[in-house]
């Protein structure tokens, strides 16, 4: 019997290693890392995976791309990141301004905020640029009803504010770990791995 399928995605600044502990503590499963290929080679989306799983901005693309017939879990992710109840669109400006000026600098800096280590210097400054203005264009919030969705934060995310965490995703069942920030991945792999066999048990009893 062939095992389910997980399709992750990673975050603006990060790339498919962020799902290292993750995939090790969960292995029922055969897990497809997509990569944006922000240091290296892009990895593309599986067409039809069991259960996809975005950290951050990765779970924005996810929602806006995938069918809705696949379940997904939003991991520190969103349905829009600029907006009412969101971050203020001129953050979002200032950082890409900032960042077409000293790309390696801002880079840092937010891995840095985010609790990550220093990002290696060899990097592809255009993608991160174009996601960059995809953070500020994507809206999900019109394409996510009819699609199972679990929402997952830390309570100490730096990135984004309560009243962010508590309204993105509206309606989906959601859980806060206590004790993180912006890279449950990395930090509560275990926490992570048991919220996403909890979500396969639901579906596919």
């Amino acid at each position: 019997m062939s095992r389910p399928r997980l399709l992750l995605l990673h975050g603006w600044g990060f790339d498919a290693s962020l799902w290292d502990d993750v995939c090790a503590a969960l292995p029922e499963f055969a897990a497809i890392r997509a990569d944006r290929g922000y240091f290296g080679n892009t990895v593309p989306c599986s067409d039809n995976p069991t259960l996809a799983i975005g950290h951050s901005l990765g779970a924005l693309l996810l929602a806006t791309e995938l069918p809705l017939h696949i379940p997904l879990i939003a991991i520190n992710g969103f349905d829009r990141f600029t907006g009412p109840d969101s971050i203020p669109p001129r953050v979002l400006a200032r950082m890409q301004r900032r960042f077409l000026e000293s790309p390696e600098t801002v880079l840092t800096e937010f891995r840095a905020r985010c609790g990550g280590d220093v990002p290696t210097p060899a990097f592809h400054r255009e993608i991160l640029a174009t996601d960059l203005l995809l953070l500020g264009s994507l809206d999900a919030r019109s394409t996510i009803h009819g699609r199972s969705l679990m929402v997952l934060h830390g309570a100490h995310d730096p990135i984004l504010p309560p009243v962010m965490r508590n309204s993105v995703f509206a309606g989906s069942p959601r859980a806060t770990h206590p004790d993180a920030g912006h890279l449950l991945p990395r930090t509560h792999p275990a926490w992570c791995a048991e919220q996403i066999r909890t979500l396969y048990r639901l579906l596919c009893p």
